[in-house]
């Protein structure tokens, strides 16, 4: 097992009991490096063919190799799995056995594995504003997926319709374009244009920003000032509030503001009395009366 280079993938993904596909997946990469993985999947012959003849080298050399990847392959699926799950497989003398063994215990039935991948390609939506890259990458990884479990999916067309239904509001436009001049390109050219089309839209993003940041001070100076118009409208109209208007006797249709309140404390110069200004004192113009006559 130390002479495959491709063992350091093992190591790194022993078979612990929850990751069985992942294990299955990484133990096929190491077995095809040494054109053994065909001994995972059949059953080992016991016997030569009947009828078998010594001339016959061909058939006689396959079921020898056979018979000596069996006694190697064994190890290589042993020594990738934990401590615990090797003790239940170290009975088995082929690795057929091993491997229709651990399928019935770990393996997902297809039937599960094909609804969750086709609720996964069919209800993925990409986020705007998110890397149209890394959507580019799933959505093709689904396709394959559902094409290997034989999903009734046969028309490549119907694959780019459900990517173009994934794609956020600012690709509006991609798609408009796309069915309207009938381009009907396969899978991995719609992903190309997709990604040309994510370099447009950046390019043309930092305008469209500072026309944004732009009008929004503007907007905001405009706010500024109709702010102080109406604090310096409602201060004048609360000073004025506070201030009645008092008809005064000197010049015709002359008037004076004056806070009532102010006049209330203040004191008389003439009588020395509270309440009134001298001018309107009544003592004062009772005084004037009497030097008249």
């Amino acid at each position: 097992m130390s002479q495959n280079p491709l063992n350091t993938i093992l190591e790194a993904n022993k078979f612990d009991g929850t990751n069985y596909s992942n294990w299955l997946r990484n133990l096929r990469i190491v077995l095809d490096f040494k054109n053994q993985t065909y001994v995972l999947d059949k059953s080992l012959p016991q016997t030569l063919p009947k009828g078998f003849l010594v001339g016959e080298r061909l058939t006689f050399e396959k079921f020898t190799q056979w018979h000596e990847d069996n006694q190697k392959v064994p190890s290589i699926v042993l020594s990738s799995m934990s401590n615990e799950i090797q003790k239940q497989y170290e009975r088995y003398k082929d690795v057929w056995s091993i491997m229709h063994r651990m399928k019935e215990l770990y393996a997902v039935p297809d039937r599960h594995i094909r609804y969750a991948v086709t609720k996964a390609f069919f209800g993925a939506r990409m986020i705007e504003g998110s890397s149209v890259r890394e959507h580019a990458v799933m959505m093709p990884s689904l396709v394959e997926k559902l094409k290997d479990l034989q999903a009734d999916l046969e028309k490549e067309e119907t694959y780019v319709d459900v990517i173009l239904q994934s794609l956020p509001p600012s690709y509006d436009q991609f798609i408009i374009n796309y069915n309207m001049n009938g381009l009907g390109k396969i899978l991995h050219e719609l992903i190309n244009m997709l990604v040309q089309y994510e370099a447009t839209i950046e390019k043309s993003a930092p305008s469209v920003l500072v026309g944004e940041v732009s009008t929004s001070k503007a907007k905001g100076k405009d706010a500024g000032r109709e702010k102080r118009k109406k604090d310096e409208t409602s201060s004048t109209a609360a000073s004025t509030s506070s201030v009645p208007v008092t008809p005064l006797g000197g010049g015709k249709g002359k008037r004076k503001r004056v806070h009532q309140s102010k006049i209330q404390n203040d004191v008389c110069i003439y009588c020395r009395e509270k309440g009134h200004w001298k001018r309107e004192c009544p003592k004062l113009l009772s005084d004037e009366g009497e030097d008249k006559e």
